[in-house]
């Protein structure tokens, strides 16, 4: 019995130092590999314009999972009407929601790795047509690629999760 005991606590100092580690020095998603705690520079100040973000590719979300570990992907984001938006879509025949929006309808609040910037915010689902629908087109205008993409394309019964960033 104490050996097992032993060999337990063992392992659990052992998990206890690994995340330790991963906690420090981060782990930041690797294309679609996901990762867990973001690292950068905290920006507390809100932000009014979204603009700059027209010139990033692509952004980090960290979302909180139900078992106490960060989940953080490597997502697009538009800037529309001022605001900022991530979204995923899931093509025709697959309903199945991503990790990270399972996470975000649990909550809402996630941090948005922008650069080397870091952005605590609350995203919230967009459930008014016209700016869903607006938000849509802006982004195949910034990422064009995605009109013809079969994995990515935004059909009539596709189902398209889109979230607004709010300060």
């Amino acid at each position: 019995m104490k050996t097992l005991l032993k060999i337990i606590v063992g392992i659990l100092v052992c998990l206890a130092l690994v995340l330790v580690t991963l906690r420090i020095t981060g782990l930041d998603p690797r294309g679609r590999i996901p990762g867990l705690w973001l690292t950068g520079d905290l920006v507390t100040t809100p932000v009014t314009d979204w603009s700059f973000t027209d010139k990033i590719r692509n952004i980090e979300v960290q979302t909180r999972t139900w078992y106490l570990l960060p989940h953080s992907v490597r997502i697009n984001c538009v800037a529309y009407s001022g605001h900022l938006y991530v979204s995923t879509v899931n093509p025709v025949g697959v309903s199945a929601p991503h990790n990270w929006n399972v996470n975000v309808a649990r909550d809402p609040h996630v941090r948005l790795k922008i650069g080397n910037q870091l952005y605590d915010r609350t995203l919230t689902l967009v459930s008014d047509p016209a700016e869903k629908a607006g938000m849509l087109e802006a982004r195949i205008k910034k990422y064009p690629a995605l009109k013809t993409d079969i994995n990515t394309s935004i059909a009539e019964d596709a189902s398209a999760r889109v979230f607004r960033v709010d300060n």
